[in-house]
């Protein structure tokens, strides 16, 4: 059974789509990257710079929130958007994920998955009804169906067992979504690891269900890039032209090149945070390590043509003394660098996808990238 559609496709260049997403607090323009802020908070980054950036949209997580500060608790103080002050989109995981990475902490069953939390030891159940209802309370403007995920390599037969449970769980969720009001979306999650049958069957079953879009779950999480891309290359064909397309967990620039070049609306990844926090800075020379003593003495800036402040007005040896310190703005900088050159990186394809250009910015894109960084001084 099909869902009211909030999705307008603008524009395509191939295989590649530029779309808009409205939802009840705000438009999303897509192709779109979601910065992660987990717990209800971007690491290192105040929300007014995530919006500078040009972020439509960010993630927060089912998990992490139910358990500290709890669902109820937030939805008592208005929702996530007044609770942090976050005034925009907000998509919810459903807590999947943390079926996967939390294994040792953990018991899966046909009702429910059972925790013991990371905080305090204490048990949870995790049932799609529960999912949906905690991020009923959160408020988030996209929901996702409970699934499970499942780390490659895997058994066959893990995989499979895996793909139908998150198939009876997707209809579980959309019975539970059904009293949502009028313009909230959940997303259905085709799983099937890296076999493309299972794949295949996925995205079929849960079309026939219905969603308000729907996502690629299972990837990026041991399986080479090759791998990621044949799975897309055989799930968004499957999936309907005037619906969203959310690859989740995904990447680094060049996944999100090649996935968007393969018709992929929607993203989100913890890297540009992490990557920043340890010194790495993601630019259109590619990826900079900031510890390496080239930059010691060097008083040019990080990118001069970067439209981010952080970019091109602090010198490289100001941000290699921050990182080789130790001090937090080392990390909180690196940080807001990343995140905005990824905002760069889509807001640049979405005008390419729109002027008919794509293949020549990919090619331009990753001409810059494969240069490397200016030369050592």
């Amino acid at each position: 059974m099909s869902l009211p559609n909030h999705f307008e496709l603008l524009a395509t260049d191939g295989t590649a789509r530029t779309g808009r997403l409205t939802t009840p607090h705000g438009v999303v323009r897509t192709p779109a990257f979601m910065p992660v802020g987990t717990a209800g908070a971007m690491k290192g980054m105040h929300w007014r710079e995530v919006r500078d950036a040009g972020a439509d949209i960010v993630l927060g997580n089912t998990y992490h929130l139910m358990l500290r500060p709890g669902a109820e608790r937030i939805a008592t103080l208005g929702g996530l958007q007044a609770f942090t002050g976050w005034n925009g989109p907000m998509l919810t995981d459903s807590g999947g994920f943390q079926v996967m990475s939390l294994s040792d902490l953990r018991k899966v069953n046909e009702k429910a998955v059972t925790f013991r939390s990371h905080i305090d030891g204490a048990k949870v159940e995790l049932s799609p009804e529960r999912s949906i209802e905690v991020q009923r309370l959160l408020g988030s403007d996209i929901a996702m169906q409970m699934d499970e995920c499942v780390r490659l390599p895997a058994e066959r037969s893990d995989i499979e067992r895996a793909m139908r449970l998150s198939l009876r769980w997707a209809e579980r969720s959309k019975r539970a979504f059904e009293t949502a009001p009028a313009g909230y979306m959940l997303c259905g999650i085709v799983q099937g690891g890296d076999i493309p049958e299972m794949r295949r069957t996925s995205a079929r079953e849960l079309v026939d269900i219905g969603f308000h879009g729907y996502a690629i779950g299972g990837l990026a999480v041991g399986e080479p890039q090759a791998v990621m891309l044949a799975m897309i290359e055989e799930t968004a064909p499957l999936l309907p032209i005037d619906r969203p397309r959310y690859l989740m967990g995904v990447g680094t620039p060049e996944d999100l090149l090649e996935a968007v070049s393969r018709g992929i609306d929607m993203f989100d990844c913890v890297l540009p945070t992490r990557n920043g926090r340890h010194g790495m800075a993601f630019t259109r020379f590619g990826q900079i390590n900031l510890r390496n003593a080239r930059h010691a003495d060097d008083p040019r800036p990080l990118d001069e043509e970067s439209e981010w402040p952080a970019a091109h007005n602090i010198s490289r040896a100001y941000l290699h003394h921050l990182v080789r310190s130790g001090e937090t703005l080392g990390a909180m900088l690196l940080s807001e660098i990343n995140v905005a050159y990824y905002q760069h990186l889509m807001r640049g394809m979405r005008e390419a996808i729109s002027s008919g250009t794509f293949e020549m910015f990919q090619q331009q894109t990753r001409a810059g990238w494969a240069r490397g960084d200016i030369a050592p001084r």
